[in-house]
């Protein structure tokens, strides 16, 4: 029962995806420009080592490359803990992002993230302590509206800046899947899967933001 459950929560999620990526991608070169500069991008990130969500982790690492490589971000933050599989996702990324070529004195990582609304709440706090002002969520443009409305009502002034799936087919995302990276310093032992710590409505209640410590 359990097992069926997921692949209907990953099939509904999958459809809403689609249905957003049809819908925003068209929107994307229109919200930056070269002139736009933030002080960092935070990237939420996504299960390593998980068939289904490959595509996406490569677009949300290479749609950062991007925007370091044109000057649109001067730094970075990964954001995401060892959540469905036993590799910290941050690190994960980070690591990819280096090989790409973004100077490991501008990639940062946030490792407590086991939500979306988490990885902004979160990372954003980060920032801030850092002294970075001018901030934006770096995603997908399906999780981007989805942190929307939970972000203005933590008070996180960022702005979005979802990838466009027609500019992502026009680089080379070759080159990001054909890195190799060693995935072992991420590793977690002992690890254990948010799915067998939380029920489906635990799991829930720290998507909508209900898990997070505000005085954190």
């Amino acid at each position: 029962m359990k097992y069926i459950i997921n692949i209907l929560i990953i099939n509904l999620l999958f459809i809403f995806f689609l249905a957003d990526l049809n819908q925003l991608s068209a929107k994307t070169p229109e919200i930056i420009t070269k002139e736009t500069t933030y002080d960092v991008i935070i990237v939420p990130g996504v299960p390593y080592n998980d068939d289904f969500w490959t595509d996406v982790l490569l677009g949300r690492i290479y749609w950062s490359y991007y925007l370091y490589e044109n000057g649109i971000t001067k730094n970075i933050i990964y954001s995401g803990s060892a959540v469905y599989t036993p590799y910290i996702e941050s690190e994960i990324m980070a690591m990819y992002g280096h090989q790409l070529g973004i100077p490991k004195s501008v990639i940062f990582t946030e490792t407590k993230a086991e939500h979306s609304v988490e990885n902004v709440y979160y990372s954003y706090n980060l920032a801030r302590k850092m002294g970075f002002k001018k901030i934006a969520l770096a995603t997908d443009p399906f999780q981007s509206r989805m942190v929307k409305r939970p972000s203005k009502r933590m008070d996180v002034d960022i702005d979005f800046i979802p990838f466009s799936v027609k500019m992502l087919d026009t680089l080379n995302m070759e080159v990001l899947k054909n890195i190799t990276i060693d995935s072992k310093n991420a590793y977690v032992q002992d690890f254990v899967s948010l799915e067998e710590r939380e029920n489906f409505f635990q799991r829930l209640k720290g998507t909508l933001g209900r898990n997070i410590d505000f005085k954190d």
